[in-house]
């Protein structure tokens, strides 16, 4: 599917596709599954371009207002697995 993700127009060509591989991992958590490790890169990879809680949960929010699929239960979820575990949400 295609969807509008929550991009900074300030952003890099480089922080772009990161924001958007974090973005696809979270769909891929729940049309198919991913391993808990890549989530987690995802995600540390994520929080160096989107550092602050405020805007990482407006971002969460939008995403999920326009997919239905819940980043944070993603990563929750991811946290608590080992990182060989694969996770999905379906």
């Amino acid at each position: 599917m295609n969807y509008h993700y929550p991009i900074d127009p300030e952003w890099s060509t480089e922080e772009v596709m990161q924001v958007i591989q974090f973005f696809n991992t979270i769909e891929s958590a729940y049309e198919d599954s991913v391993k808990a490790s890549q989530v987690l890169h995802d995600y540390k990879q994520f929080k160096t371009i989107v550092p602050a809680k405020s805007d990482e949960k407006s971002m969460f929010k939008d995403f999920e207002k326009q997919t239905d699929y819940v980043p944070y239960q993603v990563v929750k979820k991811a946290q608590s697995l080992s990182e060989d575990d694969t996770l999905s949400m379906t």
